[in-house]
């Protein structure tokens, strides 16, 4: 039989291909699932039970959380990435670690093909197909769903004709979790009008009134909530426990897709919203005016890159570095409060903060300048314009 691993998630499109491509295309089917977060022992249990139900020959999960942050999530962190101002890239990012595990581990066995349950109007595809085309040129691409242009509902009634009675009606909505995220897809985000009911995220309020929290950074990296020290992965998981039980980190994120369609998805990322928001203005205090800028633009070009799949462009180990390097001064407590669907930040404490220099302070006093300085400092600053107005008035 033709050996073939495919990424395997235990959803409604990774069932129907394994199915599939055991039952009707004599393939060798080993499921592999990377857990980059979000997914408890228990959960992991039920889906590997599932997939020999779905008839593959082995299953594997991969655990890839301290990867997928140590490669990825702590330079989104670096970055303060938020693709159009809104999304934190919880799916697409874990997307790229996923693959380069897959991948990994279909060369491990010796297969010749790679399967994955992307649609051909999806970013997902693209991601899979560039990083298994780039690490594994001799492998072949097998997908079913974008091949044959199939529907949800066409799946499910596949598989119930094939004996696989489970309850698909929960697929109605497609929720991928992770450490970074859990992006929410349904019939409401295929239309530009209509909001994502409350049953469709996957936390719920159960918290009311406020909840004070201390985040604690070194180097840029969350290594304590609360003062109790952790590596920054168990941290992210903490604080996510914490905040969703106040339905926080809810929103619909509009974008460009890959192949040049307009795409709407749901998420629920209450840790990473609260993490970039909290590490952002500790930046705000601890970096130049000039480290702001140019880690602005670089961090964007950053998430865009990661989002298309050009992980592994050289330009992205450029960019991390510049981003590690920004971080030296970035240490110190922030404090947020955490209410019903939203946070606030209250403040920050930095031996770093810039704040607390000798020079001044903002609007009341200055102490390093006198006031024919900063006369003569205005006269000269405005030169350039005083220059152009003369010669074009």
């Amino acid at each position: 039989m033709k050996k073939l691993v495919i990424a395997y998630s235990g959803g409604l499109d990774t069932s129907y291909c394994a199915v599939h491509l055991s039952k009707d295309k004599g393939f060798e089917v080993h499921a592999v699932s990377v857990n980059t977060g979000g997914f408890t022992a228990k959960e992991i249990n039920i889906i590997e039970v599932n997939a020999y139900k779905m008839g593959v020959a082995t299953y594997k999960n991969i655990d890839a959380v301290t990867t997928f942050y140590q490669r990825v999530v702590k330079y989104l962190i670096y970055g303060n990435v938020l693709k159009n101002n809104t999304y934190p890239l919880s799916v697409s990012a874990e997307r790229i670690i996923q693959a380069i595990e897959i991948v990994e581990y279909a060369k491990s066995i010796d297969a010749e093909y790679i399967a994955h349950g992307s649609t051909g109007a999806g970013n997902d595809q693209v991601r899979f197909d560039m990083i298994f085309q780039t690490l594994a040129p001799e492998i072949k691409i097998i997908t079913p769903i974008r091949d044959e242009k199939l529907t949800r509902q066409y799946e499910i009634d596949y598989l119930k004709n094939n004996g696989v009675d489970m309850p698909w009606e929960k697929a109605k909505y497609s929720i991928n979790k992770g450490l970074w995220g859990t992006s929410v897809g349904g019939e409401e985000t295929l239309t530009s009008e209509k909001p994502l009911p409350e049953h469709a995220y996957p936390s719920q309020l159960k918290k009311e009134g406020e909840e004070k929290v201390t985040l604690t950074f070194n180097k840029g990296e969350l290594i304590a909530v609360n003062g109790k020290e952790n590596n920054p992965q168990i941290n992210i998981e903490l604080l996510n426990d914490l905040a969703s039980a106040y339905a926080i980190g809810r929103d619909i994120h509009v974008g460009d897709t890959i192949v040049g369609i307009k795409g709407r998805v749901g998420f629920e990322a209450a840790a990473a919203l609260i993490i970039i928001k909290a590490h952002h203005l500790l930046e705000k205090h601890t970096l130049t005016k000039w480290q702001l800028q140019h880690k602005e633009y670089l961090s964007s070009f950053y998430g865009m890159h990661l989002h298309e799949g050009q992980y592994l462009d050289p330009v992205m180990r450029n960019i991390e570095a510049f981003l590690q390097s920004s971080q030296e001064q970035v240490s110190g407590d922030v404090m947020v409060t955490l209410k019903p669907y939203h946070f606030t930040l209250d403040g920050i404490n930095s031996n770093h903060d810039l704040m607390n220099a000798d020079f001044g302070s903002y609007g009341e006093e200055n102490k390093g300048w006198t006031a024919e300085e900063a006369k003569g400092f205005i006269k000269i600053l405005g030169n350039q314009n005083k220059i152009y107005q003369q010669v074009n008035s």
